[in-house]
């Protein structure tokens, strides 16, 4: 039985956090979901313009507008469009960022303030309003890093670490670290990044390493199987006695997406293995041209699908790929994408065509990574699998599905509640 006396309000701060019915970011929802057994009430305030479905819930200039789903509130805060270009990207996330000190001071007024506040990347700007807010309230702020976004940034050569924009945005992230009541990384190997500036009270910096916690994504595997058997997208090329091949995500450089079509172009002979991408970005209509000028028969570039048929389309796969560029992004830290847990909860095996640090198909036994991206390796990755005697199949994606257990966000709640019940009692 809950117990009123002691319920606890949680005021989450993710721009692009959305319930299950939109495109966004579900993490803070499935942890607010779970910790709603543990007396916790959590409040979530996000951007009302969805970067990823390019729809704005506001479309006049009503300062926020509250929706509740699952009875969990989320405080959508008035935002322009972000799709046009950098700069307005830019201007999206200013105005979130000033706008949630005037929207969060109106519905303290009327609900009360909170007992903590958890600030979530990816950008900072977040992160920051979440330490200024808390303060105000007198209460602890935890800050959640989704991706080291200098570092990121430095990776895509957006600046140069060395420049002054460089030393600003250094200067700034080790503010967040220092004035955070704890940290939160995605990844298992973030810390080293701490240790790696000398940034540890170990190394005579002012971080202490005992407030950093790693709490990875994950995935609701209760609801992912509901929605393999109640979300059953119509597409008859996931019913063909075929070995899939399957990727599911964004189609953008990062992904290096044309990589599975250099790979599926050199497997054009084995006419009972078929490509299946489903995804949007701003290499598709490109790709997609790619295909019918390559005469690419065992492609089939499938565009954009609603996540809710994700857990049926990799039920349907015979191999899941993740797909990333080497060179583009720092994987020595490891790997927190959401699509990674959902490949595992599919209890299918996994190529991975980067390497990363922290590996977690190595530690469960559920898939290949590749030492070189190149299309003949992952070629050769995906013969590998269609050649394993079926036992050795079968027990690869036994070993996923397994190890996706740990992922659930059930198990990642509970290690939130202890972060926070650290905090506040």
């Amino acid at each position: 039985m809950v117990d009123n006396k002691k319920s606890k309000t949680i005021w989450v701060f993710h721009h692009y956090a959305t319930p299950p019915t939109m495109n966004g970011f579900t993490r803070p929802y499935n942890f607010a979901i779970n910790m709603k057994d543990e007396n916790y009430k959590t409040i979530i305030f996000a951007a009302s313009y969805l970067h990823f479905s390019d729809v704005n819930l506001i479309r006049n200039k009503t300062p926020y507008i509250v929706q509740e789903h699952s009875n969990i509130p989320f405080v959508f805060i008035n935002t322009p469009s972000s799709a046009k270009n950098t700069l307005a990207r830019v201007k999206n996330m200013w105005a979130y960022y000033m706008n949630l000190f005037s929207v969060t001071k109106t519905y303290s007024k009327k609900e009360g303030k909170p007992d903590l506040i958890y600030a979530s990347s990816p950008h900072p700007l977040a992160l920051i309003a979440g330490i200024k807010i808390a303060k105000k309230y007198n209460v602890p702020c935890v800050c959640e890093v989704r991706d080291l976004w200098p570092e990121a940034i430095f990776a895509f050569g957006k600046t140069k670490e060395s420049s002054v924009l460089g030393k600003l945005l250094i200067a700034g992230e080790h503010w967040i670290y220092k004035k955070a009541d704890a940290l939160i990384f995605l990844k298992e190997g973030d810390t080293d990044y701490l240790k790696e500036r000398k940034w540890t009270l170990e190394q005579g910096g002012d971080i202490d390493l005992k407030k950093c916690y790693y709490i990875n994504n994950g995935v609701d595997i209760n609801a992912f199987n509901k929605q393999i058997k109640n979300e059953i997208l119509e597409d008859e090329d996931l019913l063909a006695d075929k070995f899939n091949v399957v990727y599911t995500g964004a189609i953008r450089p990062i992904n290096n997406v044309g990589n599975i079509l250099d790979a599926a172009k050199l497997l054009k002979d084995h006419t009972d293995i078929q490509f299946l991408i489903y995804g949007d970005g701003n290499q598709l209509e490109s790709l997609r041209q790619r295909v019918i000028d390559e005469g690419l028969n065992n492609v089939k570039m499938k565009g954009y699908v609603e996540k809710k048929y994700i857990p049926y389309v990799l039920s349907k796969s015979s191999v899941n790929i993740l797909n990333y560029s080497q060179t583009k992004y720092n994987w020595s830290r490891g790997n927190s994408s959401n699509k990674l847990f959902e490949y595992m909860a599919s209890g299918k095996p996994i190529i991975s065509t980067v390497k990363m640090g922290y590996c977690l198909l190595e530690k469960y036994k559920c898939g290949i990574s590749l030492e070189k991206d190149t299309p003949h390796d992952l070629a050769k990755a995906i013969i590998q699998i269609y050649e394993l005697p079926r036992d050795k199949y079968n027990e690869m994606g036994e070993n996923a599905k397994n190890g996706a257990k740990d992922f659930d966000y059930k198990v990642l709640t509970k290690k939130m509640l202890d972060v926070i019940g650290s905090l506040i009692s």
